[in-house]
Formats: structure tokens, C-alpha cells, sequence
């Protein structure tokens, strides 16, 4: 796969479908690499008329690693915005958020569809405000705008899923379908799809470190509700019923927050993609990527 040079670092990306069809930029979350849009999403939206782009940020995968930067110190980031300073950490979110406009500069991608998923939402409403003239639309899914004063996630799943998680690969596969098994939703998870998916993401580069620096990321820029007023990019909105990390009021805030923004609630999906609402999610982008700017 190729790479991007972007930022001082290298972006791991990949291409599928047609160059000359509608441009999409796919945004993976916290701590997952573009394995995360799964071969089944990413065929279905080529054949629907887009070129896919999908990359591994930085910190995860194959893109450049910050190991020199060490673990964050959670507590003092915390500590910093008590005492209204600005926390000390390795990158931010908009620095992730200018890495994926990089890679649509390599690729010479004037304007692209845009789509992240949970934090990959955030970046991707970064750079609708960011970056507007980058944007053709904007698709957010399972995502939230950081408001402290929206509902937590469910302490339960919280304790459960970022609970420390065995190194060894057999260990570590059989502990990740367990947990992606509870967020999954109402839908039935299929565990063979799911250690599938896990045993791939463990062999291509299982890094944990760089899940501890991507979530000190999200503590910059705090919320981001007051920015995402200005986006005019046709937006869409997807979030699931059952989403336990952020929870449905985090999609209703972001889609009543920008100008037309379009809400998608899908009953019974929790922080996932169930195979059962793929066409649907695919069909949205589709309509979404017709609209004009507000």
C-alpha cells in the first residue's frame, strides 16, 4: 500500500473502485486501522459511484508511530484543564484532521466526501470547519462533539472495554470479540466475522500504545460544539439507538447543531456496523452526496 507524506509523518492509505468516480474519505476511530471499514462497506460504496480512500491515522497501523512520546498521563491532562491550562500532549485531533486532508493533497483530490466514524466523526467535523473547501459533504457516524454536558457513556461498558487487554494474539483476539460483542447492539454479532476481523487488525500491527495518545488527542480541542455551527457542507448524521459510548443525545446534538444537517437514528445498532444495516448506511452517503451546500 502506498503512503502519504504528510505533516512530518506517513500515512498509510489505500484505494478502491474507480479514481475518476466521487471522491470519499473514510476516517476510522480510536485506536482502529482502515481495516475498521470493513471490504464488504467499502465494495458496496465503489459500486455505488465512489472512489474509497481509507487510511490508518497516525499512531495505529502502518502510519508513523510516536513512540518517542511516550504514555500520556491522563490524570495530569485532566489536572491541566482544571487549572484552565492547555494540556502538554504529543498531537491533537486537528493535527489528525490535517493529516487526512494530506492525503487527498497526494493524491491530487481538490474537494472529497467525507466520512468518519466515532472519533474519526470528530476529525471529520474538524475538517469540515477546518478545511470547508475540502468538503463536498459530510457523513458523521456513532460520533459526538466532546460537550461534557452531554449524557457519559455507560460506566459498565466503559469499565469492561478499556479494561487492560492480554498481549498475547490468541488471548487478545479472544478478549476483543467478547467486548465488540457488547456494543454491538440488538443485532446479532457474528463472532466468526468479528475474530475474523480481530485476527487481521492483531497480525497487520497490533499497537496499543498508540490508542493512549490518540485518546489524549480527543482531549484537544475539548468541545467542539460551538465550531461545527459554521459547517454549510450537506451533512449527514448516523447514530445507533444502542450506542453505549456515546449515546444517542451525541447525534441528535451534532445534527441540530449544523445548519440542515440530516439525522439517521438506525433502531437497535449500537458503536458498530452490523451487517444488516450496511446498505442502508451506504444508500444515506449515496443521498447525502448529492446535496447542495447550505
Amino acid at each position: 500500500m502506498p503512503k502519504a507524506n504528510v505533516n512530518n509523518v506517513k500515512i498509510e492509505y489505500e484505494t478502491i473502485g474507480v479514481p475518476t468516480s466521487k471522491p470519499l474519505l473514510l476516517i476510522a476511530g480510536l485506536g482502529s486501522q482502515l481495516l475498521a471499514w470493513s471490504d464488504e462497506m467499502c465494495e458496496k460504496l465503489a459500486k455505488s459511484g465512489f472512489f474509497i480512500i481509507r487510511f490508518d491515522n497516525r499512531d495505529v497501523g502502518l502510519s508513523t508511530k510516536f513512540e518517542n512520546a511516550g504514555i500520556p498521563d491522563m490524570m495530569e491532562i485532566s489536572a491541566a484543564y482544571t487549572r484552565g491550562e492547555i494540556p502538554d500532549i504529543p498531537y491533537t485531533l486537528e493535527d489528525m484532521a490535517d493529516d487526512a486532508v494530506g492525503i487527498l493533497d497526494a493524491l491530487n483530490v481538490d474537494k472529497a466526501h467525507i466520512c468518519g466514524a466515532s472519533m474519526g466523526g470528530m476529525i471529520a467535523l474538524i475538517i469540515a470547519y477546518r478545511h470547508p473547501s475540502r468538503v463536498q459533504s459530510l457523513t458523521v457516524i456513532m460520533s459526538t462533539t466532546g460537550n461534557p454536558e452531554l449524557p457519559p457513556s455507560k460506566p459498565e461498558i466503559l469499565m469492561q472495554f478499556f479494561a487492560p487487554v492480554p498481549l498475547e494474539r490468541e488471548a487478545y483476539i479472544n478478549e476483543m470479540v467478547k467486548r465488540d460483542s457488547l456494543i454491538y447492539g440488538t443485532f446479532k454479532y457474528d463472532e466468526d466475522q468479528g475474530r475474523d476481523y480481530r485476527t487481521k487488525e492483531y497480525d497487520r500491527n497490533y499497537y496499543p500504545e498508540g490508542i493512549a495518545r490518540q485518546l489524549a488527542a480527543m482531549a484537544i480541542p475539548g468541545n467542539i460544539k460551538p465550531m461545527i455551527s459554521a459547517i454549510r457542507a450537506p451533512t449527514l448524521v448516523i447514530h445507533g439507538s444502542e450506542d453505549p459510548f456515546n449515546l444517542i443525545e451525541a447525534g441528535k446534538e451534532i445534527a441540530s447543531t449544523i445548519p440542515g444537517a440530516e439525522l439517521r437514528i438506525m433502531d437497535g445498532m449500537g458503536h458498530s456496523f452490523p451487517s444488516d444495516l450496511i446498505p442502508d448506511i451506504v444508500n444515506a452517503l449515496v443521498a447525502n452526496s448529492t446535496k447542495k451546500s447550505n
